[in-house]
């Protein structure tokens, strides 16, 4: 029997079963209800199409993605990612191990919208950090550890690069000659005026 398993952090190794019809949403009416913000009200539906575990998303507003490709429907097949807003799951079969938590943010507590309160949930010894996600889900991960650190090494500010050095002094040159030439123009111009005035 098929079963889907979470993987994210903080809710890792709830299962289901696959059966006809199993509809995956963020309220209780679904038969498998994950409730994490990024994950819609009734985010997708998995159908049993004769062996095939067929994966239908219910306009979602963060999308469905089986490894990494967004979908409307398709396939899932058994040790591939299911990813629904932040939450990942997989699709196991009898006797695959369930996998070990993937990288993915911890979901927000259920109970309404507010900075998450509590330790954060580390990482498993032995996991290699994953880098960033490049904006497959639209939302920025923040800095690394290994970021912040290399960051505090370069103390001030670099006056060889480009973006410190002088203006050109032709530029200079160009622009202090057009100024006095729009300042004499200016002057012609107002002793003109002012020799009318007087006649």
């Amino acid at each position: 029997m098929a079963k889907l398993v979470v993987l994210s952090a903080g809710l890792h190794g709830r299962t289901h079963e696959i059966v006809d019809k199993t509809t995956i949403g963020r309220v209780e009416d679904n038969s498998f209800q994950i409730a994490e913000p990024s994950v819609s009200s009734h985010h997708c539906e998995i159908l049993l199409r004769g062996s095939d575990v067929v994966v239908k998303d219910l306009n979602s507003t963060n999308g469905t993605f089986i490894s990494g490709e967004k979908i409307s429907e398709s396939v899932l097949k058994p040790g591939q990612t299911l990813r629904l807003g932040q939450i990942e799951l997989q699709l196991l079969t009898e006797g695959m191990p369930v996998p070990p938590p993937s990288a993915a943010p911890a979901p927000a507590p259920a109970h309404g919208p507010g900075p998450a309160s509590g330790p954060v949930p580390a990482m498993p010894t032995g996991t290699p950090p994953r880098k960033p996600m490049e904006q497959t889900s639209g939302l920025q991960r923040g800095v690394s550890l290994d970021q912040l650190s290399e960051g505090s090494r370069q103390t001030g500010f670099d006056t060889t690069s480009k973006g410190f050095s002088k203006k050109n002094n032709q530029t200079n040159r160009l622009f202090i000659i057009g100024a006095i030439v729009v300042g004499l123009v200016i002057l012609v111009a107002v002793i003109i005026v002012l020799n009318q005035a007087r006649h």
